[in-house]
């Protein structure tokens, strides 16, 4: 594909130690949804989640590796080039988000969520200015035993972080003083003993959240009051049209843009899930599941416009992407590329 004026970018992450090239980016039609890879860097170990600056000019990534750490790249030329050394944030972080001059990562290893400032220019602090540890265990015998931070991102009113963790089936809604750089626990809220929260997504509305479950596959569909950062579950959905003999590993979750339809991704089954949002107070309607177009689909990201969903399938070492129907949200594989490891998608 040649890459022309309807080209944007695309970043793939992936994990090194699996044999995954770092940080590659991408050349992104905008027409089709192809992906056209331009370069890669593996200066950074693991970078398996990433998060694009506002402005577009730095990309921000996690070092998933048992030290843990994130780094930051200047988007210079169609190779993120590395502006210092990775902060130190804690064990495994596997999650990270902007939030109020800060950059936060989620801890899965040691169960918390950590804050770095930003200097002026998007460059890191040299190290976190507040770290807020989890307490508390589950009932799964091995996957529960501590807290295991696995995402954390900012409400639609920019108000609030919420970090969901696996290991205590709880969400934690969070505040950050921006000027003595603290992070606070506003709230903890419980859900069902045993589902394993891993993956969070809002609806665009604003007053809904949908969090996916690992250990057990469903969705909690949650009331969200941005006013007083109050998460209240509503009931589940199961991603699955049958209940699995084994674990089914549900891993990302996506709302489209326009708040007609839900996706999730789950790895043990290699299949996207498509649920209507037309129900009342938004509540998920499972209407059909499709290949994921390789193995073990660890991400999905759909594009600003809605038209094109994509899967990153770690062990298969591909992105898949799909053609939306704008009808009924069923995504159509048009085409993939090689990404060895590949562990998340982020659009620039």
């Amino acid at each position: 594909m040649a890459v022309g004026r309807h080209a944007a970018h695309a970043y793939i992450g992936s994990f090194t130690a699996a044999g995954g090239r770092g940080v590659t980016t991408a050349a992104r039609d905008a027409d089709t949804g192809a992906l056209t890879v331009l370069s890669s860097t593996d200066e950074v170990a693991d970078p398996s989640y990433l998060v694009l600056s506002a402005a577009g000019d730095t990309l921000y990534a996690v070092s998933e590796t048992a030290d843990g750490a994130v780094a930051a790249y200047r988007l210079d030329g169609s190779e993120p080039r590395l502006t210092g050394a990775p902060v130190p944030v804690g064990s495994a972080p596997t999650h990270l988000t902007l939030y109020a001059g800060h950059l936060l990562a989620a801890n899965y290893g040691s169960g918390s969520v950590a804050a770095v400032p930003l200097r002026a220019d998007g460059t890191l602090g040299a190290a976190p200015s507040s770290v807020l540890v989890h307490t508390g265990s589950g009932p799964h015998p091995q996957r529960q035993r501590a807290p295991h931070a696995h995402q954390v991102r900012v409400d639609p009113s920019g108000r609030w972080a919420l970090s969901v963790d696996l290991g205590t089936d709880s969400v934690r809604v969070c505040a950050l003083d921006a000027e003595k750089g603290e992070l606070t626990l506003h709230r903890e809220v419980a859900l069902r003993p045993g589902s394993g929260p891993r993956h969070l997504a809002f609806h665009p509305d604003g007053d809904r959240a949908y969090v996916l479950n690992e250990l057990t596959p469903t969705v909690t569909v949650c009331a969200w009051n941005a006013d007083a950062g109050t998460v209240e579950p509503l009931g589940e959905a199961a991603v699955l049209t049958e209940v699995p003999d084994g674990d089914a590993f549900p891993s990302a979750i996506v709302v489209a843009p326009d708040g007609r339809f839900l996706w999730t991704a789950t790895r043990g089954a290699d299949v996207i899930s498509v649920f209507a949002l037309d129900g009342p107070g938004g509540a998920p309607r499972l209407t059909a599941t499709v290949a994921c177009g390789g193995h073990w689909p660890r991400d999905l990201a759909v594009d600003p416009s809605g038209r094109f969903l994509y899967a990153a399938n770690e062990r298969s070492g591909d992105v898949t992407w799909f053609a939306v129907d704008q009808a009924t949200g069923l995504p159509v594989r048009t085409g993939s590329v090689a990404a060895p490891a590949a562990s998340c998608v982020v659009f620039g």
